[in-house]
């Protein structure tokens, strides 16, 4: 269960959550501190929700399981051991609240480094222990966000603007279940003083005001822009090959992401006030801003933010402090390649993440270099026609680093194994299957139709998107046609799985005629 993104979520958000809250607040009783109950109940279901992670040796993998039913923190099959995500949040919860009350009780140079690496380590392990021999067992859904907000205890506590941490600030803080997943990345000292705040019931039925509009945005941006970009665009142009595919994907990509993530955080930001948290805005009209540096203070702000207080300025602090440079300017370009170049391994260490973040600092240093030159000639003036044009230029070069951070023009090597379900309908499914060992298909999928089977078709429909992704010959889509199944006009439940393991290639799903 993913935060925000199925219905399962807003069912379990409104009974554990919402509802005693709403009757707190109209109690006149409603804080911070009395929602934290309903965040643990809330981040348990989330958790225990997903799919064990599985530690693969010897290279041997076993089929992923899972669900609420996974009570034991792992299990052993055979060479492989799984791991239940819980579990893993739980250590992770462990791990960094130690590792900020080790610093906070002994301060010092070097155990300010070692509490950097030692915050930092979960999060490397996740990213980088895949490629070796580790799929996700170090890891969590949210587990980047949670880092940096370690890192901003550590950083705090280092700069003496924390003297004392409490520990279930702390731990709401850093895993406070609106945010977990994809944000915002909040403060401690400003989540601080919300934590300790009594709203009376006034106070709550504003924060309820809110709360409704940014939700009802959230739906609209997510469950309907999103969704419509996601199919009737950005879903075809994928699977469309050559210069037409790419370059509508710039634009189809670009939109979809913005809609699907600022209905996230609209959701994150309603129900953080629900809950009596003044969670930071993550979107401030990015598509108006009339330059780079301009479209880095409203887009995923308070990522921007941070990274601009804890590297950007800190590296300029230190350079300037040790005189490591001669020109004023040299601190500030390379501490911008050093910022976007985090924020682009932060994201992964796919080489289209490090390319979109060297992309974005060449952009925001020449935008310096320009605005300086532009302020001694005065060569461009500020005219309602040139702020147009300007946001219109701005526009497509973050359309273009979106496709760079898409992957498609850069894609990575394909995975082991890939399935997708495309097509949900009465009358179709379809979509395809990869495995490496099947390069030139050979695949098949059966069809079930109320847990009963239907059909068995072959996954071997040219697709010269997948070829294009250099997933083998790219004959792996299949398409079966279901509706005899639906000439009764009621609703059934389809389910499609590999025939070579009998694995579900996707959840079953209830379609209606």
């Amino acid at each position: 269960m993913t935060p925000f993104a199925d219905w399962t979520f807003f069912g379990v958000l409104l009974l554990y959550a919402a509802l005693p809250v709403c009757i707190l607040g109209l109690l006149g009783k409603a804080s911070a501190r009395r929602s934290f109950v309903a965040s643990i109940l809330t981040l348990g279901f989330v958790f225990s929700s997903h799919t064990s992670a599985t530690l693969r040796i010897a290279g041997l993998h076993l089929p992923e399981v899972g669900g609420p039913e996974l009570l034991q923190p792992w299990e052993i099959h055979g060479t492989a051991v799984q791991f239940a995500p819980f579990y893993i949040f739980l250590l992770s919860a462990l791990w960094q609240c130690a590792t900020c009350y080790v610093f906070l009780r002994w301060k010092s140079r070097a155990m300010f480094y070692a509490a950097l690496t030692l915050s930092l380590a979960p999060l490397f392990a996740s990213k980088l222990l895949p490629y070796f021999a580790v799929e996700n067992a170090f890891g969590f859904l949210g587990i980047s966000y949670v880092t940096f907000r370690a890192l901003d205890v550590v950083f705090s506590i280092h700069d003496g603007v924390i003297k004392s941490l409490s520990p279930g600030q702390l731990f709401a803080f850093l895993f406070f279940f609106p945010t977990v997943s994809s944000g915002p990345i909040d403060r401690y000292r400003r989540f601080g003083q919300d934590w300790a705040k009594e709203r009376s019931r006034q106070e709550f039925l504003d924060d309820l005001d809110f709360a409704v509009q940014r939700i009802m945005r959230g739906f609209l941006y997510k469950f309907i822009i999103a969704a419509l970009i996601d199919r009737h665009l950005e879903t075809p142009l994928e699977r469309t090959p050559g210069f037409l595919g790419t370059f509508g994907s710039m634009y189809s990509y670009t939109l979809y992401l913005f809609f699907d993530f600022a209905g996230y955080s609209a959701f994150a930001v309603g129900i953080s006030r629900l809950l009596g948290i003044r969670t930071p805005e993550n979107f401030d009209a990015p598509f108006l801003a009339r330059n780079i540096r301009d479209f880095w203070a409203r887009w995923h702000q308070s990522l921007s933010f941070w990274l601009r207080d804890h590297v950007h300025m800190r590296f300029q602090l230190a350079a300037a402090k040790g005189k490591w440079f001669k020109a004023k300017t040299t601190a500030g370009y390379l501490g911008t390649f050093l910022t976007f170049g985090i924020m682009g391994v932060w994201h992964g260490f796919a080489l289209h993440y490090i390319i979109y973040g060297l992309y974005h600092a060449i952009l925001v240093n020449c935008y310096d270099v320009f605005a300086r030159w532009n302020k001694q000639t005065k060569r461009i003036t500020d005219t309602p026609r040139n702020r147009w044009v300007a946001r219109l230029v701005t526009f497509h070069i973050v359309a273009f680093g979106m496709l760079i951070f898409s992957g498609r023009l850069i894609p990575p090597p394909p995975p082991a194994h890939e399935e997708k379900v495309e097509t949900w309908s009465p009358s179709v499914v379809e979509g395809y299957v990869w495995r490496r060992d099947h390069a030139n298909g050979g695949l098949e999928v059966d069809i079930y139709v109320d847990s009963r089977w239907a059909m068995r078709v072959p996954a071997n429909i040219d697709r010269p998107d997948l070829k294009e992704r250099k997933y083998g010959n790219g004959r792996h889509g299949f398409r079966a046609d279901i509706s005899p199944w639906f000439q009764d006009g009621m609703s059934h439940s389809v389910e499609i799985r590999l025939v070579s393991t009998n694995q579900p290639i996707a959840k079953s799903k209830k379609i209606a005629p």
